[in-house]
């Protein structure tokens, strides 16, 4: 198998505003291939390339049709925060399981989460006959990966065959297992398309399964909203916009585009006029922040994190009345994020030290009294 490093970015997104070192990753010890990996499988021309470079790289939907077939395997290191750090392999589609070269425990190992891409708008029955094998030979060498299927490509066509191929596909594969005798593996399935906000969305649940602490973010997030009279909260990721958690509530899909067109407006007036004085800084910083208002009595709020990080709230223009009191409480959440971080460091170190993999479980189970206890201080 031959390998291909990812590093150069695509499109009109600023390239100064990508990926990098967290503060806290400078540490020389650190070895990017102990960071979880996400598999992107399926058959040739189903769409994986275009998924990894309109949602990490910002190219445009309409030049992926420009990309030319993978065929080898390309590694791109996604390294931008404590929290969403993992490799994505982009694999070619005439991949042979069979091959005496191909070393399922070192692909499948260190693998957190792999995503099998469906052409919604071809014949399946292939991919179908491919994700069976795939998830075979997965689940044998690690039965703790995340098994995810993208049902690609369902832009400009209906309701109705968006659900029938959702069903069919989901049928199918369901049934495939059972007969393999797989009968513990569970698929999740998801419809999507580089032309929407779909395909963030669904990448977005992906990578929340690759973090352990997503129960304490979450719960940060439930307290943030109810002590500020918030309707809805995202913890983004600001590069590539996808949320890393939010609140228990449920999630909208206009809410969550609407977040998304936020931060690009964000994004492109701070590049555009933030940085005219002092090129050295950064587009977005601990300064940053903007509030639009709507047409419909709904305010959207969004403050910085940290340099990579963006909290977004919709609220309703009566609660936004006490802004004081959300800020204070922001600055709360941010305190327990900020700690949050400084525990996953320290579990990181310990791991490397250690050089146990059986210690990675225990990351879901740390104590998360010092996170909340900072969470106390919010007014209500």
């Amino acid at each position: 198998m031959s390998y291909q490093d990812e590093e150069e970015q695509v499109g009109s997104f600023p390239k100064d505003f990508g990926y990098g070192d967290f503060e806290h990753e400078s540490d020389g010890n650190r070895v990017s291939d102990d960071k979880p990996r996400i598999l992107l499988m399926g058959l040739r021309r189903s769409g994986k390339s275009s998924i990894q470079k309109v949602v990490f790289h910002k190219m445009s939907p309409n030049e992926t049709l420009f990309l030319e077939s993978t065929n080898k395997i390309v590694k791109d290191d996604i390294n931008n925060n404590s929290f969403v750090q993992f490799q994505i392999w982009d694999f070619p589609g005439q991949i042979d399981f069979f091959d005496p070269t191909f070393d399922s425990d070192m692909i499948f190992g260190g693998c957190g989460a792999l995503v099998f891409v469906i052409d919604a708008q071809d014949d399946y029955v292939e991919a179908l006959t491919k994700l069976n094998q795939t998830v075979t030979k997965a689940y044998k060498v690690n039965p703790r990966i995340k098994f995810e299927v993208f049902i690609h490509k369902v832009d400009g066509v209906s309701d109705d065959f968006k659900m029938e191929s959702q069903r069919d596909i989901h049928s199918r594969a369901t049934d495939d297992l059972l007969d393999a005798g797989l009968e513990g593996v569970h698929l999740n399935f998801h419809l999507t398309s580089i032309y929407d906000h779909s395909i963030f969305e669904a990448f977005s649940k992906v990578v929340q399964k690759l973090i352990p602490q997503l129960a304490a973010l979450e719960n940060l997030l439930n307290l943030f909203i109810h002590n500020s009279g918030i309707e809805k909260a995202f913890l983004f990721d600001v590069v590539s916009k996808i949320y890393i958690a939010t609140d228990a509530t449920p999630v909208d899909m206009q809410s969550y585009e609407l977040c998304c067109d936020m931060i690009d407006v964000v994004i492109d007036l701070s590049c555009i006029y933030g940085s005219r004085d002092n090129p050295d800084v950064p587009a977005f910083d601990n300064q940053s922040s903007s509030i639009i208002k709507m047409n419909n009595s709904t305010v959207l709020y969004l403050r910085e994190v940290n340099k990579f990080l963006a909290l977004v709230c919709i609220i309703r223009e009566e609660s936004f009345s006490r802004q004081g009191v959300i800020d204070y409480n922001f600055l709360c959440f941010r305190e327990a994020i900020t700690q949050v971080f400084e525990l996953r460091f320290k579990h990181q170190k310990l791991e490397a030290i250690e050089q146990d993999s059986d210690n990675l479980e225990d990351l879901q189970d740390f104590d998360r009294e010092d996170v909340i206890s900072s969470m106390k201080r919010f007014q209500d």
